[in-house]
């Protein structure tokens, strides 16, 4: 058994006003994404958008994430209480934010964002998606943290006692979480990203990994205990939610691999002339 680490969740604190370290990591994700693909528009020059309009872009689609983190959560986890109690929706510093949520709210902003510059949908989010596995791991840091999310109980070395469990050994599930989530599918989509691919490839293969490796986590993580499991001891809402998300990564996909990157990059260079007589 690793012994947990007992870490502050609050990073800092200025009088009544307190930094817990995982609003942090809603930081530390959204900038880092801000950044690189700042940074990625400059040096590649075939997005077509430019890096004044990246930043936009990451504020749309950090505000979406937000917002439908925690109606997401809301509405797939905690919707009794929400029916007793519908100001729970606004009361965040209780916490609650949910993956599924943020995924469609950030989306939204990304495509409502597409509208206002007319860009197409999927080259933005072949941008955004491919270095959001930054902000994935830092969020699981955050869980770990707080000492929250934890996994099943085990018997295995690396078991840890989370002080708010019951004193068990358990699966530290956040960073089995934060490694697949986080390290593994940045790093396959950091190879993938090499080369030039049909709009949409990078964000398909994120949903499919994402949904990959979410499921098979959820099997040794321990459900929200408001829900518990759905269906005969095994199947969690995590696990449901994340069948549509394989779906349409898969279909994103296939529809990158039937529209190569020569068309996409045709569609960039009328898009820069376009922009060049204007």
């Amino acid at each position: 058994m690793i012994a947990y680490p007992h870490i502050d969740p609050v990073a800092l604190q200025i009088g009544p006003l307190q930094v817990h370290w995982y609003g942090l990591m809603y930081v530390i994700g959204i900038s880092a994404t801000w950044y690189l693909a700042r940074k990625r528009v400059i040096a590649d020059g075939h997005f077509p958008c430019n890096e004044a309009q990246v930043e936009d872009l990451i504020f749309y689609v950090a505000l979406g994430l937000v917002v439908g983190g925690r109606i997401g959560y809301t509405f797939f986890y905690n919707m009794t209480a929400f029916l007793h109690d519908p100001v729970l929706l606004f009361r965040v510093w209780e916490g609650g934010m949910s993956f599924h949520g943020g995924l469609m709210g950030g989306v939204l902003g990304g495509w409502l964002y597409a509208r206002v510059i007319g860009v197409p949908l999927l080259d933005l989010m072949d941008l955004v998606f491919r270095y959001v596995p930054i902000g994935l791991f830092a969020g699981r840091i955050g869980n770990f943290i707080n000492g929250e999310l934890w996994g099943a109980p085990t018997s295995l070395p690396w078991g840890m006692i989370f002080p708010a469990a019951d004193g068990l050994p358990r699966h530290p599930s956040q960073l089995y979480e934060a490694g697949g989530e986080g390290i593994l599918l940045g790093c396959l989509l950091y190879l993938l990203g090499q080369r030039r691919r049909g709009s949409g490839y990078i964000t398909g293969v994120f949903f499919t990994g994402y949904a990959v490796i979410r499921f098979l986590v959820e099997f040794i993580r321990v459900p929200d205990a408001q829900i518990g499991y759905l269906l005969g001891g095994w199947l969690t809402m995590g696990q449901v939610l994340t069948i549509p998300v394989f779906i349409l990564g898969g279909l994103m996909i296939r529809h990158a691999i039937h529209h190569p990157a020569i068309e996409k990059k045709i569609h960039v260079e009328h898009a820069n002339d376009i922009r060049t007589e204007n």
